[in-house]
């Protein structure tokens, strides 16, 4: 079944066109409608399941995210998915069981390691078929994911050399959209300080966006040296923004970038945190 125009703006929450220069220009939710003819990538980013934790309803509300993914899939074909950490919480028990259900998704999906993913890597690969450090290039764009955590739990930087290696590896690609759950500065709440971080992202011009979970009450946008820094609030947990929602992004055919968050539970419209 194809969602309507009706439904589709009835789901919507925020959208921005992103532009070069560290700013964005807002648009209405019919102008991200009537604009889907010229989208050339479409991906979808979601976070922290916490599939697991005691006293929510994780199994629905994870089952409530995967329906909503693939209606949307249905009538706005997506590229891929990412899965932004924290799909578990804390117990090693349920990573297969999170497993089972994300192999639900109707397209392709990659993950990334959050803080309460707390398995070894070797076990993560088992499970995932991937590693916790990763790139994949699809249509000459870079997609590259890293971990910011362990098996204790810490919050952690991600392996720079690593990073460095995959950028390098980039700068003839034309975009590079990089996956941390964890934001590297304390701009937020939750995050933490690595300084060394935003100056090697400063070196790529390619890298157009960077995606974070972690703090499940933002859903904004904010700029660091031009690069926008994207939040997808959560789609399970006990806390955060009160409704439970996943971002969409859009490579459009003029090479700006459009995003907007998806709610399939209520009808809001949201601005942008800078």
């Amino acid at each position: 079944m194809k969602n309507s125009r009706r439904e589709f703006i009835k789901g919507l929450s925020y959208g921005a066109a992103l532009v070069f220069g560290g700013t964005y220009q807002k648009l209405s939710a019919n102008e991200i409608f009537n604009q889907r003819s010229n989208v050339k990538l479409r991906f979808l980013v979601a976070s922290d399941s916490h599939y697991g934790q005691a006293n929510t309803a994780y199994d629905a509300m994870l089952d409530e995210f995967l329906k909503e993914a693939n209606l949307f899939h249905e009538s706005n074909p997506l590229d891929f998915c990412v899965i932004n950490g924290d799909i578990i919480h804390d117990e090693p028990k349920f990573m297969p069981e999170a497993k089972i259900k994300y192999d639900q998704l109707k397209v392709p999906y990659y993950v990334t390691k959050g803080n309460h993913d707390k398995i070894s890597d070797g076990a993560w690969q088992t499970i995932w078929k991937m590693p916790v450090n990763h790139q994949v290039v699809m249509e000459k764009n870079s997609i590259i994911l890293v971990t910011t955590s362990n098996e204790k739990g810490d919050y952690l930087s991600p392996d720079l050399g690593y990073l460095k290696t995959q950028l390098d590896a980039s700068t003839k690609l034309k975009n590079v959209f990089l996956f941390v759950h964890i934001p590297q500065t304390k701009r937020t709440n939750n995050g933490i300080e690595t300084p060394a971080f935003f100056e090697l992202l400063e070196n790529y011009s390619n890298v157009r966006a960077v995606f974070h979970g972690h703090e499940h009450d933002q859903d904004g946008i904010s700029f660091k040296s031009d690069i926008p820094f994207i939040f997808d609030a959560h789609i399970g947990g006990s806390w955060g923004t009160k409704y439970k929602g996943f971002r969409v992004v859009e490579l459009m055919k003029d090479k700006s970038l459009v995003t907007y968050m998806m709610n399939p539970r209520e009808e809001i419209l949201r601005e942008t945190i800078l």
